[in-house]
């Protein structure tokens, strides 16, 4: 394989790089991989907030354990969610915003984070662009961001 690119495949890259939609699959694609990642980590050393506090009580009642035990679990599954869109942007994006439904689920139903909730509704709808633009973006084994 040559290190050289071709005449036309820097002119589609460029194009690429040119194309607004093509830009905000990039960016959304890194932000939903950067972001569940360092919020994932942080379950675990709660320095960015006390996360066993955003825990819906009937939740807690309902996992095993305690809250921030509960909280690790959660921690790896956003952990996972931010690779995962790394890798496969089409499924990743679906994935979070699944995960994000059922964390604003969580905290419509406890009193006080209605605030955090409609915040995670808007990352939803962020998680679905991603998803419907990697769909037009991402390469067919969802390895990169190349049209």
């Amino acid at each position: 394989m040559s290190a050289t690119r071709s005449p036309q495949s820097v002119t589609s890259w460029r194009a690429a790089a040119e194309d607004p939609c093509h830009q905000a699959f990039l960016l959304l694609r890194l932000v939903f991989t950067v972001a569940p990642i360092l919020f994932g980590l942080d379950k675990f050393a709660n320095l960015l907030a006390e996360w066993p506090g955003y825990l819906a009580p009937w939740i807690d009642d309902v996992v095993p354990g305690t809250a921030q035990q509960a909280m690790y679990a959660v921690g790896v599954i956003e952990v996972v969610a931010g690779v995962v869109v790394a890798l496969a942007p089409r499924f990743g994006g679906w994935l979070v915003a699944g995960w994000l439904a059922a964390v604003i689920v969580s905290l419509l139903t406890y009193s006080g984070y209605y605030d955090v909730a409609l915040r995670d509704v808007g990352l939803l709808a962020g998680a679905v662009a991603l998803a419907r633009l990697a769909d037009r973006y991402a390469a067919p084994g969802g390895r990169d961001g190349s049209a």
